[in-house]
């Protein structure tokens, strides 16, 4: 693709950046067969080509608009595209670029500015958890849009004593809403991995992976919460206390392994950053040698179970392949369904942002499951977990959380 940058994008780090990328691009449009919201919406400026034809002509001089803005805020980015691109276009890095200059350009109505706002400050408050608590007391009384972010609670149960007993050590992430959402799944997490012989931890001063400010027009407050996380585990790391970082959601685990690009201008954090990721592990990475060892003591495992592959699990991480060897090895009579690549709909808070388009996109995916009569679906992210039992009655769990139910 040729380019013919303004000049004051040329002469910056990001216009640069976006220059470079926005050259690999060949104009194929294979991307536009994988691109969930062109799928749906038909419209080539809410497919990967076209969102990288709006920010080339922002970049070039041409003035965004609030309907550049929309294109930009519709993009799930689910990153299938990359997956597709036989060019290697890095669009996920592109549209983070893209949304950064469009916002600083083009003034959002105040209503998504209090929308977006609320959600960063709430999903991040330690109020959070006691409001979630609230609103599953008040559950009957709310509307249907709210009753299904409050799925059922899951008890989390008793956990190992001791676990530092292990000489095997791994860190945890805190998270931010899943501990109030969903406990069991970190409790789960914490046995499964007592029973192959590895401890796990908490690191005070760690928390959120930085994702929903970053998603949400506060990347700075999300560099900070990425420079807190790296100073809180650096320590243990350097020491050679702990082996890894576990993820147990896979979006968490995509954006951590990201914090050396997203810290790529700050000289004092590059380089630790580069080794924090360096200890980053999906749940199914650390469990995976040790398939053998469990497969023998599990009992009871659905009949019929079928694997929702996150997006940021199979396109930003490429680990589905993990995650899937490691399930059928454990015994799991993984069944097939069409249409596996494409994105659920959850995407952190586009659920939420974006309610028509994800409640769709949910539906579609509910819909190619439907004929494999599955008894349970698994996943490895609470934001699909809870989008997908939204829409059916079809239990919905953590892989991680099945595995410690047939082991107890």
């Amino acid at each position: 693709m040729q380019t013919k940058l303004a000049s004051w994008a040329r002469d910056s780090e990001l216009g640069t950046e976006a220059d470079e990328i926005l050259r690999r691009c060949v104009h194929c449009g294979f991307c536009l067969a994988t691109c969930p919201t062109y799928q749906v919406l038909g419209d080539e400026r809410d497919s990967p080509r076209g969102r990288i034809y709006l920010i080339k002509q922002v970049l070039e001089g041409v003035e965004p608009t609030r309907a550049t803005q929309e294109h930009l805020d519709r993009c799930l980015t689910c990153r299938n595209c990359e997956t597709t691109c036989p060019s290697g276009v890095q669009y996920g890095a592109l549209v983070d670029i893209g949304r950064k200059i469009v916002d600083e350009r083009v003034e959002r109505p105040m209503s998504q500015k209090l929308q977006r706002a609320g959600l960063r400050r709430m999903l991040n408050s330690p109020l959070f958890g006691p409001a979630y608590s609230l609103g599953r007391m008040l559950r009957p009384f709310l509307p249907e849009t709210l009753r299904n972010k409050l799925p059922a609670p899951r008890a989390a149960d008793a956990l190992p004593a001791d676990v530092e007993r292990h000489d095997r050590q791994v860190l945890m992430l805190a998270g931010c809403v899943q501990p109030s959402m969903m406990p069991s799944i970190d409790a789960a997490t914490i046995r499964v991995l007592d029973a192959v012989g590895i401890g796990t931890r908490v690191v005070p001063g760690s928390g959120c992976c930085g994702a929903i400010n970053f998603h949400l027009d506060a990347q700075e407050d999300a560099l900070r919460q990425m420079r807190a996380n790296i100073d809180a585990w650096l320590p243990l790391i350097d020491s050679g206390k702990v082996e890894a970082i576990v993820m147990n959601a896979s979006g968490c685990g995509a954006m951590v392994k990201e914090y050396a690009h997203h810290l790529r201008h700050d000289p004092d954090y590059v380089a630790k950053a580069l080794r924090v990721v360096d200890k980053v592990r999906d749940i199914a990475e650390i469990l995976a040698p040790h398939a053998g060892l469990l497969k023998h003591r599990l009992k009871g495992l659905p009949d019929r179970p079928v694997f929702h592959p996150p997006c940021t699990l199979q396109h930003w991480q490429g680990l589905r392949g993990v995650s899937e060897g490691l399930l059928t090895e454990l015994g799991f009579a993984l069944q097939p369904f069409n249409e596996s690549h494409l994105c659920c709909g959850s995407a952190g808070t586009y659920s939420v942002t974006q309610p028509a388009l994800s409640l769709t996109l949910r539906d579609r995916k509910l819909q190619a499951i439907a004929p494999t009569q599955t008894d349970c679906i698994v996943s490895s992210n609470i934001g699909c977990i809870t989008h997908l039992q939204n829409g059916t009655p079809t239990p919905v769990r953590h892989w991680i959380e099945v595995v410690d139910k047939a082991l107890s």
